[in-house]
């Protein structure tokens, strides 16, 4: 049956949508040989707690690892805790823990994969905050996961970009956490469009001089770095970092714009990848990979390039309201059967925003039901008052 749905413009009318057939995915049961990929997961909250939505969190523990299964039903590992759970924009430090507790002990049951994200967020903000301070926080969050069995990923900290002085304190910040973890982590470089507090990490507001010393600071530690996520959106700042990397450490792409080029690679090396867009477009990213394995480049090609589009509109400015999108994709696909987040950020796109959304999704092929899907976007525009 051909689904057909009446969608908002931006000048107030409204137009007719067609619907095409969902994408029929290639999906096998083995593990990926060529990449490494992880995708950062959502959290799904819990819409019948009685609690302040703006400073409580309130999260469906259920439905939350059933979509971690989910994930690692297809192949895919899980980033834990990263900021597509909405870390520090939602989710604080003692929410986190339960959530990197419960994931990795699902993790053991299907032999999934999962590294975790330890930052300094429980710190009180204040103007006196010392870089003793900060040593402490990733400490403290450090030994959690790895007392839980997880992989560090050690997450860029607005506690230590607004108290360091210079590059030097990133050395020893950074030095001395790498010297104490038992093995070794994923560095987190998240760009200021992602989060605004970042601006300057490294010591340095230029890219290129910020990249000298995190490069610096991975060749003095290597033997505890597994590899660096960067997430800065410049697929030519990528290539130069992942080339300059000391041998046996990983890229892992967090360019939601050009992941398919730098995970694919050229003569000189390749990404894996630790993506937030890999929650959205799951069937797909697992296909895709999966005919990396097999060199079928065409087929790779043909799958991601699709996805490219829907990518860069949920990844759109601003960049750090993209969770928003994840999770109206997650609820047009019946991962979860509302569309309330955490913190009240459902209400951080427009309803013009998510109706693109919406024409991307079902132009990759990317509605898996697209019936409930069309139910379910006109609920949303009944309840925004537009249908």
């Amino acid at each position: 049956m051909v689904q057909k749905i009446k969608l908002p413009q931006v000048d107030g009318s409204f137009f007719t949508h067609q619907l095409g057939e969902p994408a029929s995915f290639e999906l096998a049961s083995q593990p990926f040989q060529s990449r490494i990929a992880f995708s950062a997961a959502h959290v799904v909250n819990n819409p019948f707690a009685d609690v302040n939505p703006l400073s409580t969190p309130a999260i469906d523990w259920e439905t939350t690892l059933q979509y971690r299964h989910y994930l690692w039903s297809l192949g895919l590992s899980v980033a834990e805790a990263m900021d597509t759970a909405q870390r520090g924009m939602g989710l604080n430090w003692e929410q986190a823990k339960e959530l990197i507790s419960r994931s990795v002990a699902e993790a053991r049951v299907v032999d999934g994969r999962i590294a975790c994200g330890a930052g300094t967020d429980h710190l009180v903000p204040a103007p006196n905050l010392t870089l003793a301070d900060v040593e402490a926080a990733y400490e403290e969050q450090c030994s959690y996961i790895e007392g839980c069995g997880g992989q560090i990923i050690m997450m860029a900290s607005r506690a230590l970009a607004a108290c360091a002085k210079g590059p030097e304190d990133y050395k020893k910040v950074y030095g001395n956490i790498l010297r104490q973890v038992s093995s070794p982590v994923i560095l987190h470089w998240l760009g200021d469009m992602f989060d605004p507090a970042l601006q300057g990490y490294w010591g340095y507001d230029d890219v290129g001089r910020a990249m000298d010393v995190c490069l610096s600071i991975i060749a003095e530690h290597a033997s505890k770095v597994d590899g660096i996520k960067i997430s800065l959106l410049d697929a030519d700042k990528e290539i130069e970092m992942r080339r300059r990397l000391p041998e046996g450490v990983k890229m892992y792409t967090g360019d939601d714009f050009n992941y398919p080029e730098l995970i694919k690679g050229d003569d000189q090396g390749y990404s894996h990848a630790l993506l937030g867009i890999f929650d959205a477009i799951a069937p797909a990213a697992a296909a895709a990979l999966q005919a990396l394995d097999h060199d079928n480049l065409d087929y790779y090609n043909k799958i991601l390039e699709k996805t490219v589009p829907l990518s860069r509109h949920i990844f759109s400015k601003p960049t750090f309201s993209y969770k928003t999108g994840i999770i109206f994709m997650a609820y047009l696909n019946g991962h979860q059967s509302h569309f309330r987040m955490i913190g009240g950020s459902e209400s951080a796109r427009s309803v013009i925003h998510l109706t693109k959304l919406f024409v991307l999704a079902d132009q990759a092929g990317l509605l898996q039901d697209p019936s409930l899907a069309v139910k379910r976007m006109n609920q949303y525009l009944k309840l925004a008052g537009m249908n």
